[in-house]
């Protein structure tokens, strides 16, 4: 499957170099050629066909500067620890007088790059020391680096959430709420010094028994021996991970395109048309959307196929059924992280339901360290980027992490 999809992008990739060639010379030598009416559509044409296509480097968070106060402070990124499977990444700003709370923000590996919570970081930033896990495609990784599973990913979270010392906070997005709720129950567990002050979990699928979605029904409708059978394929010889069995990030973005093709054929066509009208700020919206949204990085086999299993269809964390190293994940040993909960209303990815459901595993913490937020008028992706989790969502985080200092 994989070495199919490559011969097709290879295949492709002389008639996209071709008009990303029409575009550079527009650029360079015909600036004023799109005063043209036909020229611009053709170069709409151009421009609609060298997007659409499977980006598989990761974009920039290409964040500069973020407001701090009264004043915008420069921000830097570094990597603060380096990890086989994936990076954790620094956005420093040397300027605060102040230390800020430091926040860890396990971003999904779920076929997109971190750069997804571009907004979600911008926006902490502004009164926390942010880190972000910055996973690494898998096909990029040798075989010799070993496995990386659901467990793997558990102690990566430990081990980031160690780097930030005591003190700290976490906050996860999607898919990474199960394995970070487990994390923090695991240094809970052990008496961790360093286990977080606050927990954030944001649409994740911490119990899919609750309002489940479409997702929630494929993974349930198809056996595990199908999704091994059907979804995995092996990297092709060209790439450092050769031979490693993965997920491969293109079926995970046709498998999000599906779930709403008319939207996605709308909005290039809307594309096509700014541009044919020389609305040039129009058109650049969509194209920083697709941009990202079409940056994919394959999964480790043994990762995709243990989440499918272990929380998808047999929802083990929900069940107080989910083992780590040989031993019971206990979320009733959290008693000091104060949890918060956040899920959009209109999510159709993540029910409603399904991450609150946290907090009847959080046996232990008492009642003023768990909070709800149940957001009116977004879907998923509203919970952690855009006006509301700006203006509405982010609010209940920066008060918690306040609140307990």
């Amino acid at each position: 499957m994989y070495a199919a999809f490559q011969a097709f992008s290879d295949v492709m990739e002389p008639s996209r170099r071709v008009a990303r060639g029409m575009l550079e010379l527009r650029d360079r030598f015909f600036p004023d050629a799109d005063q043209n009416d036909w020229v611009r559509r053709f170069h709409a044409l151009c421009d609609g066909y060298t997007l659409a296509s499977v980006i598989s480097t990761r974009p920039a968070f290409d964040i500069k500067a973020v407001p701090v106060g009264n004043a915008m402070v420069p921000v830097r990124e570094e990597v603060a620890m380096s990890l086989p499977f994936g990076d954790l990444i620094h956005f420093a700003k040397d300027a605060v007088e102040m230390p800020q709370p430091k926040m860890l923000v396990v971003a999904p590996l779920s076929g997109h790059y971190a750069t997804l919570l571009r907004h979600t970081v911008e926006v902490l930033l502004r009164d926390h020391d942010v880190y972000v896990t910055d996973w690494r495609h898998a096909r990029e990784v040798p075989q010799s680096a070993g496995r990386f599973g659901l467990e793997d990913y558990t102690d990566y979270i430990i081990a980031f959430q160690r780097h930030l010392g005591p003190h700290g906070h976490l906050l996860a997005v999607c898919q990474p709420c199960v394995p970070a709720l487990a994390a923090v129950a695991i240094m809970a567990g052990e008496r961790d010094p360093c286990q977080p002050r606050t927990m954030t979990l944001m649409g994740g699928p911490i119990d899919v028994r609750e309002a489940p979605t479409v997702v929630n029904e494929l993974a349930r409708a198809n056996s595990f021996g199908w999704f091994e059978s059907n979804l995995i394929s092996r990297v092709p010889a060209r790439y450092p991970g050769a031979g490693r069995r993965v997920y491969p990030g293109f079926l995970q973005l046709t498998a999000f395109m599906s779930m709403n093709p008319g939207r996605h054929f709308e909005q290039f066509r809307r594309f096509y048309q700014a541009l044919a009208d020389g609305r040039e700020g129009d058109a650049a919206k969509i194209r920083d959307f697709y941009i990202e949204y079409f940056s994919v990085l394959d999964l480790t086999a043994e990762f995709y196929l243990e989440t499918i299993d272990r929380v998808f269809q047999r929802a083990l964390l929900a069940k107080g059924e989910l083992m780590h190293r040989g031993k019971r994940v206990d979320c009733g040993a959290i008693h000091r992280t104060a949890l918060l909960t956040v899920e959009g209303e209109r999510d159709d990815i993540c029910g409603v339901g399904q991450t609150a459901a946290a907090h009847l595993l959080c046996t232990s913490l008492r009642p003023h360290l768990k909070r709800h937020h149940l957001q009116p008028g977004v879907g998923h992706y509203g919970v952690f980027s855009g006006s509301k989790w700006e203006t509405q969502i982010y609010p209940q985080v920066r008060n918690l992490v306040l609140a307990m200092g």
